[in-house]
């Protein structure tokens, strides 16, 4: 399932400030730093170019929308460059006779510069060569080679987003992080389970059940995914909403929960060896604790009266629980200790609140709130205090779309979710303060319940 990728650092005699943070957090808001990113040149042999170009414009175009997508940069337009970006090495004038100048990027206001060059060896593999200067001190901030097999181009232009980041304000990026859906994008009306690149590229379909497939969910480290799926039992010849684990590593897959009832709504404890979900048992709906074997650990709440518990989501530090609950009327957000006492809730406003999702770092809750006919995305604090709107989108009718599900990316700069404003769900995300939004999935498919990964290698 994953591809090898050697990175390998290049030794370099001149790193200025390399302890020093360039960028911080929240920064972008006020000003984006101007960025120089002249295209990647072919290194190898000449005869080698031509056929080797399509790998070069890739490893630029994922670069260039990763940096930009991060919000923190705004590139300096190729008519400006005051140097040919193809006749310039890699390093600067004089330390190289053909390097590139500081002085021709100090004019057009430029904070940063990328020079990079790649090419493809014997054995078939990608070599990119790649620097990040500091223009206004001309110095180097880091330089690396990252080399690995041809299908591995994106994840090495990935690598060296996520890199940049890390290098400029000390946090990395989520560019090698993905999503795991369900979507009726195989056709028909079942729903199966897929994976797919942040970005929405290499999508992959994890499971054949020819039924409803719902509600995944990945394992902390990334390797397994749980999800709830509709299948037939021999006995009753009834559909039971059944949790299943699927290893991506193994390809296995394995039937966790399938008591009578709903068995849904999984989520990772945070040490990854224990499952938060909602078990009917034919009754009403509590949160449950099972261990990686289906076994009951724990029946976390109970009640009170027939409420429903659903949506449980375990802090990062594994200390508390949020869920959404209907034991107060309204379906609202709760947070309650990991045994299942000191229940507070945390929501009050609106008539529908759910979907709860930690921040990484769990200082904040994300949820979707109906308050005006429609949901919305909210983040608040974890205490449920300074909630903020997300998103505020209108169909092609005029009437407010309906947007859900949301999910915090592995660094906790972005929260991802699922809109209908286009007459279909699909995936956007946006910046944790509402800002930016891009849009994900561009086709006629339905999307629900998309999770980030953590960060992947």
């Amino acid at each position: 399932m994953k591809a090898i990728l050697t990175i390998m650092l290049i030794l370099c005699s001149r790193i200025i400030f390399a302890e020093q943070i360039y960028i911080k957090i929240g920064d972008a808001k006020t000003k984006k730093s101007l960025i120089g990113f002249p295209q990647i040149n072919y290194s190898g042999s000449p005869a080698q170019a031509t056929k080797n170009f399509a790998l070069g414009a890739e490893l630029f175009n994922v670069v260039k929308n990763d940096l930009d997508v991060s919000g923190y940069f705004q590139f300096i337009a190729s008519s400006a460059f005051l140097e040919d970006g193809k006749k310039t090495g890699l390093k600067p004038f004089p330390g190289e006779v053909d390097g590139f100048k500081f002085d021709n990027w100090k004019p057009l206001s430029a904070d940063f510069l990328i020079k990079g060059e790649y090419l493809v060896d014997k054995e078939d593999q990608i070599e990119l060569e790649i620097y990040l200067y500091h223009v206004p001190k001309a110095g180097l901030v880091f330089g690396k080679k990252y080399r690995g097999p041809r299908n591995t181009v994106r994840k090495i232009a990935h690598t060296f987003a996520n890199d940049v980041l890390k290098n400029l304000t000390d946090k990395p990026g989520p560019f090698n992080s993905k999503f795991v859906f369900s979507s009726d994008r195989g056709g028909g009306k079942f729903r199966e389970i897929y994976t797919m690149d942040w970005d929405g590229v290499e999508v992959e379909k994890l499971t054949n059940h020819n039924s409803i497939a719902i509600s995944p969910t990945w394992s902390p480290d990334a390797k397994k995914v749980a999800y709830t799926a509709y299948v037939q039992k021999k006995s009753t010849k009834m559909r039971n909403a059944d949790l299943f684990l699927f290893d991506l590593e193994k390809g296995k897959r394995t039937n966790l929960s399938f008591r009578t009832g709903i068995n849904s709504g999984a989520n990772f404890t945070p040490d990854g060896q224990s499952i938060l979900l909602t078990i009917s048992q034919g009754i009403t709906p509590n949160i449950f604790k099972i261990n990686l074997s289906g076994d009951v650990q724990k029946k976390v709440t109970n009640g009170p009266g027939n409420s429903l518990n659903v949506e449980p989501a375990a802090s990062p530090d594994g200390k508390k629980i949020a869920f959404s609950s209907d034991r107060g009327g309204k379906p609202m957000i709760y947070v309650m200790d990991t045994d299942g006492s000191n229940v507070t809730r945390i929501t009050n406003g609106g008539v529908f609140n759910a979907a709860p999702a930690w921040s990484p770092d769990g200082k904040r809750i994300a949820f979707a709130g109906q308050d005006d006919g429609n949901f919305d995305i909210f983040v608040m604090d974890a205490s449920g205090q300074n909630i903020t709107r997300i998103t505020q989108a209108k169909k092609a009718n005029g009437k407010a779309a309906d947007n859900e599900d949301p999910h915090f990316s592995p660094d906790g700069r972005f929260i991802v979710y699922t809109s209908n404003r286009t007459g279909k769900n699909q995936i956007y995300f946006s910046t944790i303060d509402g800002s930016e939004e891009r849009r994900v999935t561009q086709d006629s498919h339905n999307y629900y319940k998309p999770k980030w990964s953590t960060f992947l290698d």
